[in-house]
């Protein structure tokens, strides 16, 4: 995250003026303003995505998984599938590559943001 610039913004009612600070940044994906919030200051850094890892987007269970360590994927291939909500999802592969980890297995209750595959 790239840092553009830090503004001061005065804004103004009936017989009262606030000063507001707002940032402008760069993530990457787009140039965004944001205020200067208790929640935006406690944030987690920003990190760019690796495709060569691969996370639980909603919490579940793993129901099946189609591939082993070592085997080679194409990407879009369907790697596991996630039951969510009564919902078979079907978790696919960001990259062609090899997997090079599964950290996880058939019955296994993950969280949301739980790394479940690891490519080289």
């Amino acid at each position: 995250m790239k840092i553009i610039s830090k503004k001061t913004k005065k804004s103004s009612e009936e017989n009262s003026v606030e000063k507001v600070k707002y940032e402008n940044f760069n993530s990457g994906e787009g140039n965004f303003k944001t205020l200067f919030s208790k929640k935006y200051l406690a944030r987690k850094p920003y990190s760019p995505v690796n495709p060569k890892f691969v996370y639980s987007a909603i919490p579940g269970t793993i129901t099946d998984i189609l591939v082993e360590v070592g085997e080679d994927v194409d990407e879009n291939s369907v790697l596991l599938v996630l039951e969510a909500m009564k919902m078979q999802n079907k978790i696919t592969a960001p990259i062609n590559g090899k997997v090079k980890k599964i950290d996880v297995k058939k019955g296994d209750k993950i969280p949301k943001n739980f790394l479940m595959i690891e490519f080289e």
